[in-house]
């Protein structure tokens, strides 16, 4: 981590004592009425289930869908499937897929840099690897996710996964979570070796009821210059495998403040991701099939649910 002189050392301190915003746009959602929007292939399908996160990028003019699939109950390798849509809403799936296969992909996300997509995701036993690509189609992994200690030691073995990661000034952010357990963050100028900010989880479960069993991330988005961290998360009364959404915010990626009105997301609707649609954005959770999900305080006539009365929690 760069050094901090001491004004701005305890600046950054302050800042994260200080009260975070939690805008309605980027918290508070209502259900499209037609969902799910994107579903399982069927029983005889190499996508016969969907698993946890997978990502929705906007970009020309079309939405493109990077899920995982897999044949339940069979030990093959979790495989990339890959749809397109105009609207995110109707989907077409790409006549290739899977379209990688090689290696385990699940949980993955994508970020865009110049001309490369980077794809960050777990791969077999949790450890978190990077692929690349050129055309959003064919990808080449570069290996799995070299992660250090503030004093340059790997870390301990064991996984690590649900890679987040955001790009900023030159350098690149990594979250990832150990056994749902907690978050972490760690930061690259090469995407070659990462070092932990800190080695002290920067989110944990709890004291709140509604995240107190197991949480990972999902995404960072900065709106109005906070960041905002969407998870989710698991607890007692929603049983282990029911997740809810919930977001966090932060001045400087290392202190955040949980929302209030959390669980933004009821269970069973987990591994949601922002996509601005170039006039709001809405939510998408990924977990089993896509679901969609607008903001509350935009009129989308048709586009959401007719009931608005607590349609998310």
């Amino acid at each position: 981590m760069p050094y901090l002189s001491i004004p701005v050392f305890l600046a950054s301190l302050l800042a994260g004592n200080a009260v975070q915003p939690f805008p309605p746009e980027i918290t508070e959602f209502i259900p499209y009425q037609n969902n799910p929007v994107f579903q399982p292939g069927g029983p005889e399908c190499w996508d016969a289930a969907i698993r946890e996160r997978g990502w929705i990028l906007r970009e020309d003019g079309a939405y493109h869908l990077w899920y995982t699939g897999y044949q339940p109950g069979d030990a093959q390798t979790m495989k990339l499937g890959y749809a397109t849509s105009p609207d995110g809403i109707s989907w077409t799936r790409h006549p290739g897929n899977p379209i990688y296969s090689e290696h385990w992909v699940e949980d993955m996300m994508v970020v865009k840099l110049g001309p490369t997509y980077y794809m960050f995701a777990e791969g077999k036993d949790d450890q978190a690897h990077l692929l690349t690509s050129a055309d959003r189609l064919h990808w080449t992994r570069q290996g799995v996710i070299d992660i250090r200690k503030v004093n340059g030691e790997p870390l301990e073995p064991g996984p690590f996964g649900t890679p987040a990661a955001l790009y900023e000034d030159g350098t690149w952010y990594l979250f990832y979570e150990r056994n749902d357990e907690a978050v972490w963050v760690a930061t690259s100028k090469d995407l070659r070796v990462w070092t932990n900010i800190q080695d002290e989880p920067v989110l944990r479960p709890g004291p709140e009821p509604y995240d107190v069993t197991m949480i990972a991330l999902n995404q960072i988005v900065k709106h109005n210059g906070r960041y905002y961290a969407y998870y989710h998360a698991t607890c007692p009364e929603n049983g282990r495998d029911r997740w809810t959404m919930c977001v966090a915010a932060s001045p400087d990626l290392v202190h955040w403040e949980k929302y209030a009105g959390n669980p933004i997301i009821a269970p069973d609707h987990s591994s949601g991701i922002l996509v601005h649609d170039g006039q709001q954005y809405r939510m998408y959770t990924m977990h089993r099939a896509v679901d969609l999900f607008f903001p509350k305080t935009v009129a989308s006539g048709n586009a959401a649910s007719g009931t608005q009365e607590n349609p998310a929690r």
